[in-house]
């Protein structure tokens, strides 16, 4: 149980520190977008920004660098970690994945049904969307402001939601907020794609090639009308989890090397410069690390820092800027809308759907969690924020209606966020007692 608990738990902790980051990020953000220095925030984003080899030039604004580009890392990883817990963790087996599954079919099916019967034919009718997604880093770290009281099932089981939610929204972004497709592009990606994955079942990876890839893929995705992004989920999907070496060669041969290593220092002292042999015990244990770990375990553990502590940040700091004006009665009307469908849409179809699929005996509540804890959870399913601020800028064109739809996002994710921690308080001391 403790070899369970403890990725968990580091995952939780690194989560838990990004979102403080992604929150000043946020603040930051609404502070400049509302003060003198409003027009030089809002301007840096447009900036362009150029890309140029011979025979091929990329230029975009600099926001779009980030939402285009950076952003497909940040899809990248969540590929990986969906791939890694289809294959061994919490979705590899239907009784794991059930309860978590249909609570994220609730969390989707519910907040965009709720959108589009409140916004009814009104200006912003394209953003059903917006309400969809939860923000892993928010909610983790909310958990995390609870202490050790948290069930670690409840750990668990937001964690797989908020996985097969993003799943959910990636899927929503391919098919529904892409436009203008051209096929041509997109079935020589799937192509790439596939040739990849072929390669890496036959044991024929390397990095480098499949980063070049990977950088082609979103290119043609980028041309095709397909959002870029969606490159990064699908190349996710071509790392193996297939290791090079097994954990006694690593064992053996780390040993040697390491034996190596501190007899040449007994041997040439303690010196500034290392000496050829241990610079060489160095790059074999170096190399022999890379090969023990699967690579898709390898880029996950790498990538979840940058991701976290700059890519989702930067990301927050370009996007959540909105000036604090509703600019007429049907924005306001969009933002109410948004902030309802986060709030209460999603409380109610995680609730609903995971209180009906184990009373009717499909799934099972998760050990030491209680009905009245899964509400606390369901409402910070409500919190959406990244995932929500990217669907937003797929939604709409006209600025009035993103930074409308800006203002209900932040509402909405305040609002989900605050009563998901109220309620998990009152529902744990209630535990205690």
């Amino acid at each position: 149980m403790k070899s369970i608990k403890n990725p968990i738990n580091k995952f939780i902790q690194l989560e838990t520190s990004s979102s403080i980051i992604l929150f000043a990020a946020t603040v930051s953000a609404l502070i400049l977008a509302n003060s003198a220095f409003s027009e030089t925030y809002l301007g840096i984003w447009k900036n362009e920004i150029t890309f140029s080899i011979p025979g091929f030039t990329l230029s975009k604004p600099m926001l779009k660098w980030i939402n285009d580009g950076l952003m497909a890392v940040f899809f990248f990883l969540i590929g990986l970690e969906i791939k890694r817990e289809i294959y061994t963790g919490e979705l590899s087996s239907i009784k794991k994945a059930s309860l978590p599954l249909i609570a994220a079919v609730g969390g989707m099916i519910v907040p965009a049904t709720l959108f589009t019967v409140l916004n009814g034919g009104q200006p912003g009718s394209h953003g059903w969307g917006i309400p969809i997604a939860a923000d892993i880093a928010f909610t983790l770290g909310i958990l995390k402001l609870l202490g050790n009281r948290v069930p670690s099932g409840l750990k668990i089981f937001l964690m797989a939601f908020a996985i097969i939610d993003d799943l959910g929204a990636v899927l929503i972004i391919a098919f529904f907020y892409s436009s203008g497709l051209v096929w041509t592009y997109i079935l020589i990606g799937l192509a790439i794609v596939a040739l990849l994955m072929f390669l890496s079942k036959k044991g024929y990876y390397t990095k480098y090639l499949f980063f070049l890839g990977g950088a082609i893929v979103w290119i043609l995705f980028l041309k095709s009308g397909i959002h870029p992004t969606i490159a990064g989920v699908l190349m996710a999907f071509t790392i193996p989890l297939q290791r090079k070496t097994n954990t006694q060669i690593f064992y053996t041969t780390a040993k040697e090397n390491l034996n190596s290593f501190v007899e040449d220092c007994k041997t040439n002292g303690e010196n500034t410069v290392l000496t050829k042999k241990q610079m060489d015990a160095i790059d074999e244990l170096d190399d022999l690390t890379e090969k023990t770990a699967p690579p898709l375990q390898y880029l996950e553990h790498r990538l979840h820092g940058w991701v976290s502590y700059i890519i989702m940040p930067l990301f927050a700091f370009a996007n959540a800027g909105v000036i604090f004006s509703f600019g007429g009665q049907s924005n306001f009307a969009l933002s109410t809308n948004i902030a309802i469908s986060l709030f209460l849409g999603n409380a109610l179809g995680i609730f609903i759907f995971s209180y009906l699929s184990i009373k009717l005996k499909i799934a099972e509540l998760p050990k030491n969690v209680t009905f009245f804890q899964l509400i606390g959870i369901s409402f910070l399913g409500g919190l959406g924020f990244t995932m929500s601020l990217f669907i937003n800028n797929l939604a709409f064109s006209d600025q009035a209606l993103i930074d409308s739809a800006k203002m209900g996002i932040l509402i909405g994710s305040l609002l989900a966020g605050s009563m998901g921690y109220i309620i998990l308080k009152i529902a744990l001391k209630k535990e205690v007692k």
